[in-house]
């Protein structure tokens, strides 16, 4: 019976997402040949510099976009009310989110306090801990950042922003066919509607006016908001929300005019980095005048790659000496989202001095691919139409895109007026950041981005460490390399398969160590890892390591591979490593950090046991079940067995909370409609956390019909001494 209602709701689901591909929401209508993006998903094109102005390129007063008259058509989605430049009237007179009365400050200067106000939080529900930022909201509610990728953090922040407070806005792209235009005004052409775009203001409901009711608690809801994803997207939830949400329900919760939130699903699908480098959209900025709200953008090709980060504080801590210049001394810090999306990780300012260092962002050869550190231009009508302007009050802080040398020379002017870091702090930033992509690895072991950041850090540790410690690359991999880092391999993003895939688990993780450590517990002599990537076999490529997962008993955790994102290379049958600077494993003496997959030795055992109950069905709230512990000390490692007696075993979600608040994941809801779960889960992100305290275990039941009973649970914490 289950089974016939669900085909019945799959056949449902299909048919509405052919009807919305065939309609006005589909984010692949009518543009062949997009640029991609630095996950492989195609994009707008840039503009050319040329089109800004003819002979004067990246010009402060930009090139005129669309006639102000298109406002007044259907295809609109907020009603402009206020200019970027206004300081005097009531509307900017008015305190607001981060600003008193008669502030002074115009909505420039009050998008920066914005963000500077954002509290530094703990990340919620994602794959390992981190520090993130909270978001105020002009109707007295504060929600936890949202799940996004890199470039969708910059252009949700400032969206959301000129949204709410009615100012003009556009981003402006290209295709084969012209310049295109998405901004308060719809999405558009100079020749009218972007293809089948919708018309917003008709379709879709603005619940402006009702501000007093909001602010009671009385909060409308679009339910066809909630039910969005952004397009093309599998991994845009939002667990710091709850289980199942994903983007359209965090805009539904921060727009009461819900047309900025359709309008922000499709275009954080249609633009990226490379849009954000265009000087159309944005303008380089001198090194001395960085402010919370800036975004740093890292370019290391011409076209889609690239990385983005957001200003979240800029704190002048002093003032130093430059070419004969008392400048300010800077301590800044950023924020970015990653692929697979992620709650913004909140840089430290050591970490974050470094991505201003890197030659990626804007530095010697590579300051004409449009990065470093950039400023939005604003909206602004001049003889009735809208125009991207730079600010009058930032042109002396501008810097013309055509100027390399002043381009590339900021790297260097960002080393001598961001805060010192010593040696020590250097090495434990690198080191940080290692780390960290070791995390996101275990939790998405295909990850090829990750394994390029760790490499990254690796390259400026070796260099540091050198420099200050005189030690050569074998002896910093002797210290810091760990077994992890040779099974996931650097590989060649466009000519790996293995980098498409953003589906892998955490679970595969386990698997992949497993047959490489039992590889080396059995071997004669020393083996190079067997690197986790795509091989040349009859099956789609991990058949290797797909055959070793069926000899654990866990077939049933492999992923089969996918193409996640646009993968032109899916078809070369095996992966490439890259070409490695570090120390060949077997060529260290002793065999480096080869962990268990079980928690780690080295400390006391504590084993506690949950109390069994029955799990609702259906229910979001679950079965809460909880356990206290009064052992001293850090965790080292942790894991929780689990015996549940449950038909169509799919259904069951299943999270860890640590008493801090920490929630963990152990399994999500799938498709799986096999009986019971009797496994144990290594528990991530908890290494380092008090031990002491009360552990909740939470076990949901997400569709109706299929009963189950949690039988027994119990939860082993491996303690520091």
């Amino acid at each position: 019976m289950k089974a016939a209602n669900r085909i019945s709701q799959l056949f449902l689901v299909l048919l509405v997402g052919f009807v919305v591909g065939c309609g006005t929401d589909s984010p692949d209508d009518g543009v062949p040949e997009r640029e991609l993006d630095e996950w492989g998903r195609p994009i707008f094109d840039a503009t050319e510099n040329d089109e800004i102005a003819p002979g004067k390129d990246d010009a402060i007063s930009g090139q005129r976009g669309l006639p102000v008259a298109v406002d007044a058509t259907s295809t609109a989605v907020w009603e402009v009310k206020n200019a970027w430049t206004d300081t005097d009237t009531p509307a900017a007179r008015a305190a607001g989110l981060a600003w008193g009365e008669d502030s002074g400050l115009n909505w420039d200067e009050k998008y920066r306090a914005w963000v500077d106000s954002m509290e530094k939080i703990e990340s919620e529900g994602g794959f390992y801990s981190s520090q993130t930022f909270r978001m105020k909201t002009p109707w007295g509610t504060e929600l936890p950042s949202p799940t996004l990728e890199c470039a969708e953090v910059a252009i949700f922040l400032r969206i959301t922003f000129a949204s709410w407070h009615n100012l003009p806005f556009f981003l402006e792209a290209r295709d084969r066919d012209g310049r295109i235009y998405f901004g308060h005004f719809g999405m558009r052409r100079d020749s009218g509607k972007y293809g089948s775009m919708p018309d917003f203001k008709t379709r879709y409901r603005d619940y402006s006016d009702q501000v007093d009711a909001a602010l009671n608690g009385d909060w409308p809801s679009d339910p066809a908001l909630r039910g969005k994803k952004i397009p093309g997207s599998f991994d845009d939830q939002q667990p710091q929300l709850g289980p199942d949400l994903h983007a359209g329900d965090y805009f539904d919760r921060i727009y009461l005019n819900k047309r900025v939130g359709h309008f922000l699903v499709l275009t954080l699908a249609w633009f990226g980095s490379i849009n954000l480098a265009d000087s159309s959209n944005t303008f380089n900025l001198a090194p001395s005048a960085v402010k919370p709200g800036d975004v740093l953008l890292e370019r290391w090709q011409a076209q889609g790659i690239g990385h983005t980060l957001v200003v979240m504080n800029a704190e002048q801590v002093g003032t130093t000496e430059l070419d004969g210049e008392i400048v300010p001394q800077l301590e800044v810090e950023l924020a970015s989202g990653s692929m697979p999306r992620r709650q913004p990780v909140w840089e430290t300012a050591g970490s974050s001095k470094r991505y201003f260092l890197l030659a990626k962002s804007g530095g010697p050869e590579y300051g004409h691919l449009g990065g470093g550190i950039k400023r939005w231009r604003v909206a602004k009508n001049i003889n009735g139409r809208w125009t991207n302007i730079v600010m009058p009050d930032y042109t002396s802080s501008w810097v013309n895109s055509t100027d390399i040398d002043a381009l590339e020379a900021r790297t260097t002017t960002f080393d001598r007026i961001l805060t010192e870091l010593s040696p020590e702090q250097k090495r434990d930033v690198l080191l940080g950041i290692v780390e960290s992509k070791r995390q996101h690895l275990r939790q998405f072991p295909a990850s090829c981005s990750a394994r390029i950041a760790r490499e990254e850090a690796f390259d400026s540790l070796y260099e540091l460490m050198q420099e200050e410690y005189a030690m050569g690359v074998t002896e910093v991999d002797a210290l810091h390399r760990t077994f992890e880092d040779y099974v996931f391999a650097e590989l060649e993003y466009q000519k790996s398969k293995t980098c498409c895939w953003n589906r892998s688990t955490a679970a595969m993780h386990e698997i992949i160590m497993d047959l490489n450590i039992e590889a080396q517990n059995t071997a004669q002599a020393c083996l190079e890892p067997t690197v986790f990537m795509n091989r040349a076999d009859s099956a789609d490529g991990f058949d290797l390591f797909r055959q070793h997962a069926a000899s654990l008993g866990r077939a049933d955790e492999w992923v089969t591979w996918s193409a996640d994102e646009s993968c032109p290379w899916q078809n070369i049958p095996e992966a490439t490593l890259a070409e490695a600077d570090h120390t060949a494993f077997c060529d260290l003496g002793e065999t480096p950090g080869i962990e268990p997959v079980d928690p780690p030795a080295g400390g006391s055992s504590v084993e506690l046991d949950f109390p069994s109950g029955a799990i609702p069905d259906n229910d979001s709230a679950g079965l809460q079940v909880t356990v206290s512990s009064t052992a001293a000390g850090e965790i080292l490692g942790a894991t929780v067995d689990v015996d549940i007696t449950h038909t169509w075993n799919g259904d069951l979600e299943i999270e860890l909370l640590h008493p801090d608040g920490t929630r963990v994941t152990l399994k999500e809801s799938d498709s799986s409609n096999e009986d019971d779960v009797r496994q144990r889960f290594a528990v991530e992100g908890l290494a380092g956390k008090a031990a002491a305290g009360t552990f909740t275990l939470v076990v949901r039941d997400t569709a109706a019909q299929d009963v189950g009973t949690l039988n027994a649970a119990k939860l082993t914490l491996t303690i520091s001494e």
